[in-house]
């Protein structure tokens, strides 16, 4: 066995291409709502949308407000008229519920992790769109337990959101806890504040990662095997 017996997962970013999942369901919503949107309509959104996400983590602002506010401001600086933001985003939620892109061959290699160690997903998001996410990808059925911060009433990366996972997986030991996240101010702030080891996913080499000091840095998510001794 090797030092750590449950590995936490983040989802968006990590195991699934968020941004893939979004370009097509902004795609498809826009054309829902009978109006064309560009591929700088989209990398601009995403960039509003990362700021309200870090405004969240930081106690700013609450989830209705981020689920609305980043299409208010997207509309307003765009000049979309004619649109409800509140719609949209339901509409978008649900979209961005039905489409999905493994990373780095994901599903297999949480599959063959199964035998290893126990395996539970850590992810901010709405509980019906990470849910049916989850499901379609076939993620859902190889992990021992799902967390989703909506329906937690916190977010990573709240001490409040770790606590309540922290307390419901099967390992009481945090010391053979490990979380995997691309984010640096989400799940490795937030897994080393509840006292877990943290591994930084960093594909194409991202660098800015010394702040917040992760245990362990990979670049592909096969790099997980080295880490755990498999």
């Amino acid at each position: 066995m090797g030092r750590f017996s449950t590995l936490l997962w983040d989802v968006d970013g990590t195991l699934l291409d968020f941004l893939y999942s979004q370009r097509i369901a902004l795609r498809r919503c826009f054309a829902q709502f009978g109006r064309d949107v560009t591929d700088e309509m989209i990398r601009r959104y995403s960039q509003i949308n990362d700021r309200y996400w870090k405004r969240l983590e930081l106690g700013e602002i609450t989830r209705q407000e981020l689920f609305t506010g980043r299409f208010l401001t997207f509309f307003e600086e765009y000049d979309v008229r004619g649109i409800d933001a509140e719609a949209f985003s339901g509409a978008y939620q649900e979209a961005l519920g039905q489409v999905y892109c493994y990373i780095d061959n994901s599903l297999e290699i949480c599959r063959s992790l199964r035998a290893e160690v126990r395996q539970y997903v850590v992810t901010n998001g709405a509980v019906s769109t990470q849910t049916n996410k989850l499901k379609l990808s076939g993620l859902y059925d190889v992990m021992d337990g799902v967390f989703i911060s909506d329906e937690i009433g916190a977010s990573k990366p709240q001490r409040g959101f770790f606590d309540y996972c922290l307390e419901r997986v099967e390992e009481k030991d945090r010391g053979k806890i490990l979380i995997v996240g691309d984010s640096l101010t989400s799940d490795i702030k937030g897994g080393a504040q509840a006292g877990i080891a943290t591994c930084w996913f960093r594909p194409l080499g991202t660098a800015g990662g010394a702040e917040y000091a992760p245990d362990y840095e990979i670049e592909s998510l096969g790099q997980i095997f080295d880490i755990l001794e498999i």
